[in-house]
């Protein structure tokens, strides 16, 4: 009887966590350059000469859908939007790189040119910084220049190149703060390699690659899984009340 139990219980140990993944898509429908997280349930099992554990289901975000968002053009000469196999290289809380889709930038506070999540866009020698007050302008090959509104009359001064990481070949992983990184060795993460061809366009932004009537439809069938096995879990009780009932009258 354990068995079928245990079974069960997997299930909706597996269902719950595969409502958390839909949950979290759901509510990033409409963060800009989102890539919708994948479930990937795997099978455990542990057997020993005295112990034979009732399989499991180990159900983790693994990975995510890279299909390509709707672009939507915006005008604004900050939002980039990528195509392809490319990213944002972006420097992360810990210092290291990691990368994202999202491409509404901006210029903070400091100087330094972010991105919408607030995280510090990577060059080729570190965080891109314009001088304060200036007049930003990005080339669709990644560079970055600025002019003096004061001086209308002299030409752009290009300030940094955005490096834009080519995902091809590389394994990459993604994160609970919704960014990518390249698993490492030793605890150190890798890092992207540049790709010279890639092209940014300028005006416009990549929405999100989550379909929400898809997701709504996985909701109501991940809710219905869940009660069946909820009552897998009832039966599988009536079941051994009634086996204890005739063990009692024999």
């Amino acid at each position: 009887m354990d068995r079928l139990i245990y079974t069960a219980y997997s299930g909706m140990t597996g269902s719950t966590v595969r409502q958390r993944v839909i949950a979290s898509n759901m509510a990033n429908a409409q963060t800009i350059g989102f890539r919708a997280e994948m479930l990937t349930a795997t099978p455990m099992t542990l057997k020993g000469p005295s112990l034979e554990a009732r399989a499991m289901t180990d159900g983790e975000v693994r990975g995510a859908s890279m299909a390509q968002g709707t672009l939507i053009s915006t005008g604004k000469p900050m939002d980039v939007a990528l195509t392809g196999d490319t990213m944002l290289s972006l420097q992360a809380e810990d210092g290291s790189e990691v990368y994202s889709r999202r491409g509404d930038l901006a210029v903070s506070a400091g100087g330094v040119l972010e991105n919408g999540d607030g995280r510090p866009v990577i060059g080729e020698n570190g965080p891109i910084t314009v001088p304060l007050g200036s007049k930003v302008t990005i080339s669709p090959d990644g560079g970055v220049s600025v002019a003096n509104p004061e001086a209308p009359d002299q030409p752009p001064q290009l300030v940094g190149r955005i490096k834009i990481a080519s995902t091809i070949g590389s394994r990459i992983e993604k994160g609970l703060d919704g960014l990518f990184r390249v698993p490492g060795q030793n605890g150190q993460p890798g890092v992207l390699p540049q790709d010279e061809e890639a092209r940014l366009m300028v005006g416009s932004l990549e929405q999100s690659n989550v379909d929400p009537t898809r997701v709504l439809v996985e909701m109501v069938e991940a809710q219905r899984l869940f009660d069946m096995r909820t009552k897998v879990v009832s039966q599988a009780k009536e079941v051994d009340e009634s086996s204890a009932s005739l063990m009692r009258i024999s």
